[in-house]
């Protein structure tokens, strides 16, 4: 039998290779995307696309329920992946912007999984893969909203592994570093709207640091790998028989992931700090 999955944020980047990565083997990809035209274009390389928006809940419900028409009632895997950055200081980003970020971020994930959850019981068994990151297990400067949601993922879905342990269904994290993709372009939009860096105690370190970073391109990051390093991991995930809980990917989340099991906080945060 074919096995089918539903990967959310497919427009680019990581969401975008492992589509078509786990097409080449065999999968039935649903890949999602926010936008209509994206998905179209998805549709014209040969993938079925159709959109999901984590922000509308009647758009989630109608992504899982055609993804479900389609295979004729059964859905493999799902993978949550599609995501945004919102940079700031804290002190700095509005409320309502925050409650933004963790209503596609996480509460959109939720709400998804709480779809796919009857599916996999009835079939007797799925695979959920979230897709988190180094900034799920360590903090970082100017990346507090994206950060928050990051850490509330881990929890989620440490949780929901745990809950799902006397079922079939496989409840896995993804936790990639530096991954080529356009989170920080399509981050600037959020900042733009959210952040009035110049009214800001911080103007000054906002335009010797953020404003650089996010207006000028500056190559590669450091240790920065392409989305296919991301596919392999999830090929491992979504395949083996018994998929590890969580998979590091860069060199830059094992490292933090070692630091964070053996220093204490205040060592942590001076090397963080520096970095």
């Amino acid at each position: 039998m074919v096995r089918s999955i539903l990967i959310t944020g497919c427009s680019s980047g990581i969401g975008y290779r492992a589509a078509h990565d786990l097409k080449l083997r065999g999968w039935r990809v649903f890949a999602t995307c926010r936008s209509e035209s994206d998905c179209a274009r998805l549709c014209d390389e040969g993938l079925e696309s159709f959109s999901l928006d984590y922000a509308d809940a009647a758009s989630i419900a109608a992504a899982v329920a055609e993804a479900t028409a389609r295979t004729g009632g059964t859905l493999d895997a799902l993978y949550n992946n599609g995501a945004f950055a919102l940079p700031g200081a804290l002190e700095d980003l509005p409320t309502d912007g925050l409650r933004a970020i963790f209503e596609t971020n996480v509460f959109g994930w939720h709400d998804l999984i709480r779809h796919v959850i009857p599916i996999m019981r009835a079939q007797g068994q799925g695979r959920i893969v979230q897709c988190s990151s180094v900034l799920g297990l360590v903090p970082m400067k100017w990346r507090g909203a994206y950060v928050s949601t990051k850490f509330a993922i881990e929890g989620l879905t440490d949780v929901l592994r745990l809950e799902m342990a006397d079922t079939p269904i496989k409840v896995v994290l993804i936790e990639p570093g530096p991954v080529t993709s356009k989170i920080r372009v399509n981050s600037i939009p959020h900042f733009e709207r959210w952040i009035d860096w110049r009214a800001s105690p911080r103007a000054a370190q906002y335009e010797s640091s953020l404003l650089k970073r996010l207006y000028k391109s500056r190559g590669r990051d450091p240790f920065e790998l392409p989305p296919s390093a991301i596919s392999k991991k999830l090929i491992h995930a979504l395949e083996s028989r018994n998929p590890r809980p969580r998979y590091y990917v860069t060199a830059p989340t094992h490292i933090m992931g070692a630091l964070r099991r053996v220093l204490p906080t205040r060592a942590l945060d001076a090397i963080i700090r520096r970095g």
